[in-house]
Formats: structure tokens, C-alpha cells, sequence
């Protein structure tokens, strides 16, 4: 906003009231679950956490780093469409314009990530952040923040 007005970051606080818009998108979420017939609307798909895909997906990240140079914006693009992806498959067993697009496994939720597991057995180590630390800074980069 103040970039928009051409003013000081501290003077454009002045036009942001935070609990008015709070009270505003509390209100439009409520009046869209109240209209909607779908169960759980505005839920976000979440995968367990110890979900083989998702695991996949942070495991991901250092190989993409390392393809990119670096190029952090394009690691996280991958990692968005990645999870938005995963997130489709973990509740995808209701959809019903995804019938028969899954190949051989289907929806079957459960063999996909035991088949994840058999093809990765320590594919939980993504989990652990150091393992994660330790292959962004094996693929030559680090995170730091200022």
C-alpha cells in the first residue's frame, strides 16, 4: 500500500485496520459455508504428516535446487504444484471427474502410498529436518535469514 501511495511503510500502516479485516473475511468465509452444500468447505486438503507423497515432495526440494541453480522462486513453484497435486490425489477418492484418471492403482489411496513406501522404504527421513537441511547444503546451497 504504501509503495501504491507513494508513502512511508509506517504512515500507510494508518489505512490498515487488522480486526476490520479480519471481521470482514470471517464473515465471508461463514456466509459461503452457509451457502454451500459442500461438506467441509474451506478446509484445506492435508495429507498426514507422515504421508509417503508428501514426503516425496520435500525430498524434492534439494534436486530442484541444484537444477536451478539456486533459483528459489522456481523451487517453490514446483513445490506448490507439487503439494496442490498431492493434495488432489489425498482427496481425490470423492471426486468424480477424476474416475478411471489415475492409472492401474486407481484411488486407492492406501496402495499409492504403500506402493511409495515399497519403492522408498526411508522415504519418512524427509521428515527430519536435518536429514532436509543436510541435502539442500550437500546440493551447494544453504537458507539463511536476514
Amino acid at each position: 500500500m504504501a509503495e501504491r501511495l507513494g508513502i512511508q511503510v509506517r504512515s500507510a500502516w494508518r489505512y490498515f485496520d487488522a480486526s476490520v479485516t479480519a471481521d470482514r473475511l470471517a464473515q465471508s468465509v461463514a456466509s459461503y459455508e452457509e451457502s454451500s452444500s459442500e461438506k467441509d468447505v474451506g478446509q484445506a486438503p492435508m495429507p498426514p504428516i507422515d504421508n509417503p507423497e508428501l514426503a516425496l515432495v520435500l525430498a524434492g526440494v534439494p534436486d530442484s535446487m541444484a537444477q536451478t541453480g539456486g533459483d528459489l522462486y522456481a523451487v517453490i513453484v514446483n513445490v506448490a504444484v507439487n503439494a496442490w497435486m498431492a493434495g488432489h490425489i489425498h482427496g481425490e477418492d470423492g471426486c468424480t471427474g477424476c474416475t478411471g484418471s489415475r492409472g492401474p492403482a486407481g484411488h486407492d489411496w492406501e496402495t499409492r502410498m504403500r506402493t511409495i513406501t515399497e519403492l522408498q522404504p526411508n522415504i519418512t527421513k524427509w521428515f527430519d529436518r536435518d536429514v532436509w537441511t543436510r541435502a539442500v547444503n550437500d546440493a551447494g546451497y544453504t537458507i539463511t535469514c536476514r
